[in-house]
């Protein structure tokens, strides 16, 4: 067995939702995120309500992580 790899990917330049997670401390999660593999869409940016980075996955897939401080 194995997983189903799509062709397709969610990216929000194509319409697709945003899926944001939280962190306290943003500059270690973006860290995290390069050391496992994920790919820096947007570096780490202010925003109203506060500052946000976005990656893409391994699979391609974009998310991003805010935090309010």
């Amino acid at each position: 067995g194995g997983f189903y790899r799509s062709d397709m990917a969610s990216d929000s330049d194509t319409g697709a939702a945003l899926i944001i997670f939280y962190s306290t401390e943003l500059e270690k999660t973006l860290d995290k995120i390069t050391l496992s593999g994920g790919i820096i869409k947007k570096d780490i940016f202010d925003f109203p309500g506060g500052r946000r980075f976005h990656f893409c996955c391994p699979s391609g897939n974009e998310f991003a992580v805010w935090s309010d401080k």
